[in-house]
């Protein structure tokens, strides 16, 4: 029965996940409370585990541990009763421990006791000198000791330690951070950050088992990397699928890389989803005290994600990566406000012009962006940001609607152009988009032949059949199409022959190295326009910056151009002006 009963307070001691953490300034504090109750100089929480009483807290005190042989403590433990050793000299049971061996004399212990009666140790004061306790300081301790136990099970219920995996979450993670600034301020270490799988494996995992087989993998993941880490350190929980440790002190991550790609080698073989699942683990080196905790944890779970582009790869940290992804993730938060302001988004128009007559047909229609501290924040940057997140439906709206209200003005005005607008792979998922064009267009009563919709080769083949749906759903509606950037993508010509686009827009990077009539670009380019043509396609040019590079498109029968040679992008004041001129000099 005592046999029992030791096992099951074992248990509930490490359920808890409290050996072998980092200190805590929530426990310091109360530590330095007793020893200054006592006016002793040292102090404890003392936990009692199989073979040593461990410190989760301690005062004058320089090690972790002692064994816990002829300790005080686990008689506190056990006893689940307050003791007082007035002379641990006089003291049949400790005259001959390791505490009185080193000059320790008194000593006073109060249980520490879980809500189901389990002993985890003591809160203990300690003296040089033999003496007695007064009845109020041993109140004292008493009251101080259910602060401690308050505090274990606080911890262990609100958001400390996962349910699943049983080691400490993210906030644990933090706050040892913290409590290490304190202690071991400059101190060198690798935090580790490792992603078991990606979004798309769990969802399928989910799919084919169900939730359940997820939280095995956890359970499973946990129990290895902890058992990995090793006693002296800790696993966390920080994500679903996450997990993080440190690195010991001083470690480098040169030599710390192989160490961890060996152990998970190991750890990858024996594990029951190591066929479905792909893993990736970053690093991201700190000096203790030198760098949030958030963004330590924030520096390698980027460099992990960094990682995923090869199984069970190692990624570092880069400073510049990390200043980049900042700034976007900036940028993506600025862009929902500029969306609700009146002065920072713009639409300007590129004109499409034929190159046989010289005369404007259209525009395609560009966003621009002025931030407010940034300045004009160049496309290239910000669209493809927004356009994986769920602003690409506010933003494609946005540039509807105030494309389409420039093209009423100017149908009013007298002016007729056809203006393209593009299309993310994002917006394919939207149900309701060719009704929102078909009922903009209405609203305004335009044609659905003014408006041209551009998706890219590229956007098309993430999602090839709905894209092909759309778009014929598209042209069934009258609305003129375009394949934009063909040539940089990876559709098939029997894709290709199938999108009922009447425009494909040649890609810039092939159109820029025309002026040399005798190179590669001008032999590609002549055959892509030939095959263009075969598909019963119009071709327009993007990117033409030279007389000379306009007259061989005409040449080869490319029908229209867009590029500096005609005109940069214009406001719509100018635009209007511009092609107001290019029609009276093509008549």
């Amino acid at each position: 029965m005592q046999d029992y009963r030791e096992a099951a307070r074992l248990d509930a001691l490490h359920q808890l996940k409290l050996l072998d953490t980092s200190p805590s300034e929530q426990f310091d504090r109360i530590t330095r409370m007793a020893a200054q109750i006592f006016s002793l100089p040292i102090a404890a929480v003392s936990l009692t585990d199989r073979d040593r009483q461990w410190f989760k807290s301690r005062v004058g005190v320089s090690h972790r541990s002692i064994p816990r042989h002829k300790a005080p403590c686990a008689e506190v433990a056990e006893s689940r009763e307050l003791v007082v050793i007035e002379d641990l000299m006089q003291h049949a049971g400790y005259a001959d421990s390791l505490l009185a061996a080193n000059g320790t004399r008194f000593y006073a212990g109060a249980p520490l006791v879980t809500s189901d009666g389990y002993g985890l140790g003591a809160l203990c004061v300690l003296g040089a000198e033999p003496r007695s306790a007064a009845p109020e300081e041993l109140a004292a301790l008493a009251d101080l000791a259910a602060m401690v136990m308050t505090q274990i099970e606080l911890q262990h219920a609100f958001g400390r330690i996962d349910p699943i995996s049983g080691l400490p979450t993210r906030a644990q993670f933090r706050d040892d951070l913290v409590d290490m600034a304190r202690d071991v301020p400059g101190e060198q270490r690798i935090a580790v950050v490792v992603d078991l799988a990606r979004d798309d494996q769990i969802a399928k995992i989910i799919s084919a088992m169900g939730p359940a087989r997820v939280d095995e993998m956890i359970r499973e993941a946990s129990a290895a990397i902890q058992g990995g880490v090793g006693a002296g350190r800790t696993a966390y929980h920080i994500g679903a699928t996450q997990f993080a440790f440190l690195s010991p002190p001083g470690a480098e991550p040169a030599s710390y890389a192989p160490v961890l790609e060996k152990a998970f080698e190991g750890i990858r073989a024996a594990s029951s989803v190591r066929f479905v699942t792909s893993v990736a683990i970053g690093l991201r080196p700190f000096r203790v005290g030198a760098v949030a905790a958030e963004d330590v944890l924030r520096g390698a779970s980027s460099a992990a994600q960094d990682a995923r582009r090869t199984d069970g790869a190692i990624g570092l940290y880069s400073a510049q990566r990390d200043d980049a992804m900042r700034r976007h993730y900036d940028l993506l938060q600025d862009f929902g406000a500029a969306l609700e302001a009146d002065d920072q988004l713009r639409l300007v128009y590129q004109p499409r012009v034929a190159l046989d007559t010289g005369r404007c047909l259209g525009a395609e229609v560009l966003l621009r962006w002025r931030h407010p501290v940034l300045g004009d924040v160049s496309p290239a940057e910000f669209i493809p940001i927004i356009e994986q997140t769920a602003l690409a439906r506010p933003v494609t709206q946005w540039v509807l609607e105030h494309a389409l209200d420039q093209l009423a003005g100017w149908q009013a005005a007298g002016l007729q152009p056809t203006l393209s607008i593009n299309i993310s792979a994002a917006n394919l998922a939207e149900p309701d988009l060719i009704q929102r064009i078909q009922l903009a267009l209405i609203a305004r009563q335009l044609r659905p032949a003014q408006l041209e919709i551009e998706l890219t080769e590229s956007a098309m083949m993430a999602q090839p059949e709905k894209a092909l749906a759309m778009l014929r759903e598209l042209a069934g509606a009258g609305i003129a199409l375009a394949i934009d950037d063909f040539g940089t993508g990876h559709s098939s010509l029997a894709y290709l022959q199938q999108v009922p686009a009447q425009v494909v827009k040649i890609d810039q990077a092939f159109v820029r190295g025309l002026d040399d009539a005798s190179g590669a670009d001008h032999v590609l380019v002549e055959m892509m326009i030939g095959l263009i043509h075969k598909l019963g396609r119009r071709v327009v040019a993007e990117g033409v910056e030279t007389e000379g590079a306009a007259a061989l498109l005409a040449g080869m029968g490319c029908e229209e151009a867009q590029g500096y040679w005609f005109a940069r992008p214009l406001e719509p004041a100018a635009f209007q002006e511009w092609m107001t001129a290019r029609k009276a000099l093509a008549a």
